[in-house]
Parts: C-alpha cells; structure tokens; sequence
C-alpha cells in the first residue's frame, strides 16, 4: 500500500477510472457481440443492431478506452460482413 499522500490519491483517481471504462467497454463488448449474433442471421433488426454496436464502439474510442484503430477494424469487419448479407438477399 502506498504510503504517499499523492500516490495514494492517484490510486482512487485509477480505481475510479478503471470502473468507469469498464462499463463503457464492456457495453461495446456487448454491443459488438450482439452484432455478431444478428449477422449470422438474416432478420431486418440486423442492421440495426450493426449500427447499435458502431455507436458503442465510437463511443469508447472516442474517450480513449478503445484504441482508435482497433474500433476502425472491428467497424471494418461488422460492415463487410453486414455488406455480405445484404447482396446474399438481393
């Protein structure tokens, strides 16, 4: 345990933080995966869902917790995938 007044407070600041990117990443996490799921599936929610996740994927890039291109490549391959499905109905 630290023994530093400043340390100390840099603690709290980071469990803080840590809890607050938890959350933001674990709803992309969620987001993502649900996208995953209706792309496998050819429902009219499938699109939406794609969306959905995008929203929540730019979100935590936005604010740091995802890296930006890490987001730019999971976007990539919900798209291709959505892209995919769509010429496979027409």
């Amino acid at each position: 345990m630290a023994n530093i007044q400043s340390q100390i407070k840099r603690n709290r600041q980071n469990e803080k933080r840590r809890l607050r990117n938890r959350t933001i990443r674990g709803a992309a996490r969620t987001a993502d995966n649900a996208a995953r799921k209706a792309l496998t599936t050819e429902t009219p929610e499938t699109r939406a869902e794609v969306l959905k996740a995008i929203s929540a994927l730019d979100k935590a890039a936005e604010k740091g917790i995802i890296h930006k291109n890490n987001v730019a490549r999971r976007k990539s391959r919900l798209m291709k995938r959505l892209a995919e499905i769509s010429k496979k109905t027409k």
